[in-house]
């Protein structure tokens, strides 16, 4: 039992300084953004976005590998030093593809208040992928905001089952605009997916396969069906775009040279994956004994 505590305690301390993502809950009392048309000053308009990325003094349900379920609340001071350090920090639709604003650049700016981290940006109207975020926030396919970052200080209750957040960083994270609210299969998933990172990046693999397994059998039916689904689509589509690509640039398909490799040295098979296919065979081979 002392083992066990010890084992999770430990993992609670490691959840600082590695990249988490949380998605905030549409609430009655805080519209999930506003996106409207302001005056440029030469005539024309621009589009300007506002948000809260994140609550303060809210607390919400995460669900972490190895630690379980547990509340979190993000302290009202946690974004003071962050903030004050002018992070470079880009505005995204779910956390990928090119900025559509970034503060370095001076069209997106954040700041904390009572109610949590506002998002504010310009965006330009011409821009084709600015055209079509307001097509799909229009049409009700986008509904919420989140945020990537990294814990600096976190105190933990005694029970561990509260965490709070003191100091935060958002240097290289992003705030995005992104599908879904919070609930309990997309914080299960992310969870998850950070899972995976980690065992593609700790020498303690078969530990970290343990981890994974706890995330599983934490997540209902239709989650899994849903993950492998993602997973599937992306290993497909990454075969099909990797030759093009090699094409275009006239250089040979990284996987010709790995599967090369592999024929080579079979014993050192799992030494040659790549980490993210080495992840990917691991959840499947994982969520195949369920």
């Amino acid at each position: 039992m002392t083992d066990t505590l010890d084992y999770t305690a430990d993992l609670r301390s490691q959840m600082r300084g590695v990249v988490e993502t949380r998605v905030l809950a549409v609430q009655a009392d805080l519209p999930a953004f506003e996106l409207r048309e302001v005056p440029n000053g030469t005539g024309g308009t621009k589009l300007n976005f506002e948000g809260y990325a994140s609550v303060v003094e809210r607390g919400y349900d995460v669900w972490a590998p190895g630690v379980g379920d547990f509340t979190e609340v993000i302290d009202q001071r946690a974004f003071s030093k962050t903030l004050s350090e002018n992070p470079d920090v880009s505005l995204k639709i779910n956390h990928e593809g090119l900025p559509l604003a970034r503060s370095s650049a001076g069209d997106l700016h954040l700041s904390a208040d009572g109610t949590g981290l506002l998002a504010s940006a310009d965006l330009n109207p011409e821009r084709s992928d600015v055209v079509l975020l307001r097509q799909c926030i229009e049409a009700g396919h986008l509904g919420a905001m989140s945020f990537a970052f990294r814990v600096q200080r976190q105190d933990w209750s005694e029970d561990g089952e509260t965490r709070r957040i003191t100091e935060l960083n958002l240097n290289r994270g992003d705030v995005s605009i992104v599908e879904h609210p919070a609930n309990g299969a997309t914080t299960g998933m992310m969870s998850l997916r950070n899972a995976i990172e980690r065992t593609t990046l700790a020498d303690d693999t078969p530990a970290l396969i343990e981890e994974v397994r706890a995330a599983i059998s934490g997540a209902d039916e239709a989650t899994l069906k849903h993950v492998l689904s993602l997973l599937s689509s992306a290993d497909t589509a990454l075969d099909e775009a990797q030759p093009l690509l090699a094409g275009v640039l006239g250089v040979e398909n990284p996987d010709i040279a790995q599967d090369a490799a592999l024929e080579r040295s079979e014993d050192d098979e799992i030494e040659t994956r790549t980490p993210s296919r080495l992840a990917i065979a691991q959840l499947r081979a994982v969520a195949s004994r369920r």
